[in-house]
C-alpha cells in the first residue's frame, strides 16, 4: 500500500565508490543550483564526501551549504526531526522548497548499534509523513562501505521509488511489533510521577543532577500526555542507563506521537512525548488491547 503523491520528494541513492557517489550527488545539487529563486542546497554528509563535493563543484561549492553529518545527527532520530524542521524553518523557500542531500552516520565514533539503526529506519519511514506537506527534495545517500546490506535493504522500504517501498504506518508498526524485554526483578514501583519525586529517585540511582532533572521532566511530560499520574510505573537502571516504564489506560495509536514538533508559540509547558523523545535515547511505545506501555530510556 502506498500513500498518494505529496510535495515532499524523498529519494534514495546507494553507492559503493566515490565515483558512484558523485554520479548521484552532483546532478542532484545541480537541480537546486539551476532552479531560479531556490535557496542554496545543503549537503549533510561525511567529511570525506564533503571533500569530494568541494573538489568536484569547484567555484559552485560556495553556492551550497556543506555540513559535517556528525554535527547534524547528534542524538536520536527525534533529534534529527527537530534539526530538520528547524533548518527548513530558517532556510527553506516558500512551502519548504529546498534540496537536501543527507547521509546518516553509520560507523566511526558516532556509529549506530542495531538498536539505533532500527530507530533511524523509523525516522526514514516517518519522514514521508512528517514532511509530506513540504516541497522539500531530499536525497538520502547510503554508502555500502559504511552501511551494511541489511541497513540498505531496510532503508529501501522507507523510500518511495525503490520498488519495495512500504506504507510508513505499516513499516513502523512492524518495528513496534518486537516485544519489549520484561523489566528486571529489582525494578522499583513509583508511587509519585511528579518531576521532583522522579528526580530524587534518579539521583539515588547515580544519575548526575542535571541529567536527573532532564530525565524526570521527560517522565513527567510523558505521564501528563498519557494521562498517568500514579500507579503501575517502574524505574530501574543505574546512572545514565535509567529506565522508566509507564502504563497508560488508552492506546497511543498515532505512529507520529512525539515526533511532530510543537507549535513554536506553545513550547512550554505540555510538550509531552515530544519533549521525552528529545531528551531520551529511546521512547518505546507498545499498544495492546487494554492501553499502552511506554518505556523511556535516558541514554
Amino acid at each position: 500500500m502506498s500513500r498518494p503523491p505529496t510535495p515532499f520528494d524523498h529519494r534514495m541513492s546507494v553507492h559503493s565508490t566515490d565515483e558512484e557517489f558523485l554520479t548521484a550527488a552532483l546532478p542532484f545539487l545541480g537541480e537546486a543550483l539551476d532552479a531560479p529563486g531556490e535557496p542554496p542546497p545543503a549537503a549533510i554528509a561525511s567529511p570525506h564526501h564533503l571533500g569530494l563535493l568541494r573538489d568536484a563543484l569547484g567555484p559552485d561549492a560556495e553556492q551550497a551549504v556543506l555540513i559535517d553529518h556528525t554535527d547534524w545527527y547528534t542524538g536520536s532520530a527525534a533529534n534529527a526531526v527537530a534539526q530538520g524542521a528547524g533548518y527548513l524553518a530558517s532556510h527553506a523557500g516558500p512551502g519548504g522548497r529546498i534540496h537536501l542531500l543527507m547521509e546518516p552516520v553509520w560507523n566511526g565514533r558516532a556509529g549506530r548499534s542495531p538498536r539505533e539503526a532500527t530507530e533511524w529506519i523509523r525516522y526514514e519511514a516517518l519522514a514521508n509523513l512528517l514532511f509530506a506537506p513540504l516541497a522539500t527534495t531530499a536525497l538520502c545517500v547510503y554508502d555500502t562501505r559504511t552501511a551494511g546490506a541489511a541497513i540498505v535493504e531496510a532503508a529501501r522500504r522507507a523510500h518511495p521509488g525503490t520498488g519495495v517501498y512500504e506504507d510508513p504506518v505499516r513499516l513502523t508498526a512492524e518495528l513496534d511489533a518486537v516485544p519489549l524485554a520484561p523489566p528486571p526483578p529489582d525494578a522499583e514501583l513509583l508511587g509519585d510521577l511528579g518531576a521532583d519525586a522522579v528526580q530524587r529517585k534518579a539521583r539515588d540511582r547515580g544519575l548526575a543532577p542535571a541529567d536527573a532533572e532532564l530525565f524526570a521532566t521527560a517522565v513527567d511530560e510523558a505521564a501528563r500526555a498519557l494521562g498517568q499520574r500514579s500507579g503501575a510505573a517502574l524505574l530501574w537502571g543505574q546512572g545514565a542507563h535509567c529506565v522508566c516504564e509507564l502504563r497508560a489506560e488508552r492506546r497511543v495509536d498515532d505512529p507520529l506521537a512525539g515526533f511532530v514538533p510543537p507549535d513554536a508559540t506553545d513550547l512550554e509547558p505540555g510538550q509531552g512525548l515530544w519533549y521525552a523523545r528529545q531528551v531520551c535515547a529511546y521512547v518505546d511505545v507498545r499498544d495492546d488491547r487494554d492501553g499502552a506501555t511506554v518505556r523511556l530510556q535516558y541514554a
